[in-house]
């Protein structure tokens, strides 16, 4: 059963999401979603000051099995990204929840985390897959 901290929020398409308490909110996909990709070879991160959509594909994650769009899982304005996976992709693989975070993004709309699933929605979700 893959790691799934409380303390985060989730969206069905694996991505989570950690309010850093100053109206920026760090983004990076579930231990789960990485666990079904494989080892990462390449991650392409949004550029900072793009502007996304909640459910709009922002960045890709690219392993030995496949690439896969990665989702913003709320709405507002990349305000920083980590550009050490540019150089060791495989951090996602060994640290999803912490230094394998792909980007930081300014919530335009606060309201849009009600729409994401604590962790044990997130669970449910995933048992049924």
């Amino acid at each position: 059963m893959s790691n799934i901290p409380s303390e985060l929020k989730y969206a069905s398409s694996h991505e989570w999401v950690r309010n850093e308490g100053d109206g920026t909110f760090t983004v990076g996909i579930s231990e789960h979603a990485q666990e079904l990709l494989g080892d990462m070879v390449f991650v392409e991160l949004p550029e900072v000051g793009d502007e996304v959509d909640a459910g709009e594909d922002c960045a890709v994650a690219e392993s030995v099995k496949a690439a896969s769009d990665i989702y913003a899982p709320i709405s507002g304005e990349i305000v920083a990204i980590n550009e050490d996976l540019e150089d060791a992709p495989e951090t996602v693989n060994n640290d999803a929840y912490g230094d394998g975070w792909l980007f930081r993004i300014k919530a335009s709309d606060e309201s849009e985390l009600e729409n994401l699933l604590d962790a044990e929605g997130y669970a449910n979700t995933i048992d049924e897959d």
